[in-house]
């Protein structure tokens, strides 16, 4: 009876972990999935919430010009809202380009898992953080995408779109013929919509802009669907690296991007001689202005002796190229391009030119 006993409870330790085993995807621990999904999902989140605390930090640090005393003024009189409305207006393309090569490779990763040596012990990060993710987050990530980034890096959006949600021509429509009549279709009418930019493109031998225009939609033609075995493991580690020096390196800009708006004000007495003060406005109480001057540097300045301020475009606001996409610049976001739409640039004040 001891040894019957013995036979029918031994397999029970034997089993367990091998159903446990079973849960998870082949090669992997025996960890619980729950938890492996918490853990992504913090992680995630963390990296979401902290990295603009931290830029907004470095802004005013590199804004002060790096003083402490500078910095803590900053600090006291530029709130946390307006701080995060500049961060958001300036950082919009950065925090959405990230979110969307996050969401495209990790979907190419998680599509590619089946494929991983056996021996792989953990699944790629942005293939977890690519499937705990929600998909309306996902959609407002390539739709802030969509508003914020400027208009000739907008095609990439196709190729990122389809990647992340692996879309494929066979969805299409499951007889072949029907399929390459509607992609030809749709190369058709989005040719048709750039064709005037296209062909300035290539008047004016802007050949970086033309193949950001010409090469997406063909791209997203083959680029959903698993990997290759022998390229999954390398390109995992790789991508992860590129896409933190890609933000660490596009992140530079916004963070030396000033955070109050750049004015010149003319300051003097009633009826002598003045003088133009470019640089920032701080704060404005009942006896002096606050300026930090573009040349480094805070002067007070007071309030009765402020005869006159005009708002200036900064340098980086300067158009590089020549193209339009039926009459928005390709360097214009769609927000921006509405936007002037509506309230059309103003002539720059000539102070803005005499101050240096």
């Amino acid at each position: 009876m001891r040894e019957a006993a013995v036979s029918t409870t031994a397999p029970g330790p034997v089993d367990e972990p091998a159903a446990w085993y079973d849960r998870t995807w082949p090669g992997a621990d025996p960890l619980d999935k729950a938890e492996r999904r918490a853990r992504a999902s913090q992680s995630f989140w963390t990296a979401v919430v902290a990295v603009p605390a931290v830029f907004s930090v470095l802004r005013l640090g590199v804004e002060a010009g790096g003083e402490l005393q500078t910095t803590l003024l900053l600090v006291a009189n530029v709130g946390p809202v307006n701080l995060l409305a500049g961060f958001l207006t300036t950082a919009a393309r950065l925090l959405s380009t990230g979110l969307v090569a996050v969401f495209a490779l990790g979907a190419v990763l998680g599509a590619s898992v089946d494929r991983l040596p056996p021996g792989t012990r953990r699944r790629p990060l942005f293939a977890r953080w690519a499937e705990i993710t929600p998909t309306w987050l996902v959609l407002a990530s390539f739709l802030l995408a969509l508003v914020t980034w400027p208009l000739l890096y907008l095609p990439l959006l196709i190729p990122a779109f389809v990647a992340a949600f692996q879309l494929s021509p066979e969805q299409l429509h499951e007889r072949v013929s029907l399929r390459v009549v509607l992609v030809a279709a749709l190369l058709g009418g989005y040719a048709w919509l750039l064709l005037p930019t296209l062909l300035d493109a290539a008047r004016q031998g802007e050949l970086l802009a033309l193949a950001l225009l010409a090469v997406p939609p063909l791209l997203a033609l083959g680029i959903s669907g698993p990997l290759p075995r022998a390229v999954i493991g390398p390109l995992a580690s790789l991508t992860e690296v590129a896409v933190l020096v890609m933000l660490v390196w596009a992140s530079l800009p916004v963070i030396s991007t000033p955070v109050l708006p750049l004015t010149v004000t003319t300051v003097g007495p009633e009826n002598g001689p003045t003088e133009d003060v470019r640089g920032h406005v701080v704060t404005t109480d009942d006896v002096n202005m606050v300026i930090l001057q573009e040349q480094g540097g805070v002067r007070y300045v007071p309030v009765d002796r402020v005869r006159a301020q005009v708002l200036c475009p900064s340098e980086e606001e300067l158009p590089r190229h020549q193209l339009r996409i039926h009459d928005f610049h390709v360097e214009d976001s769609l927000l921006e391009g509405l936007g002037r739409r509506v309230r059309p640039v103003h002539r720059i004040d000539a102070a803005c030119r005499a101050v240096g």
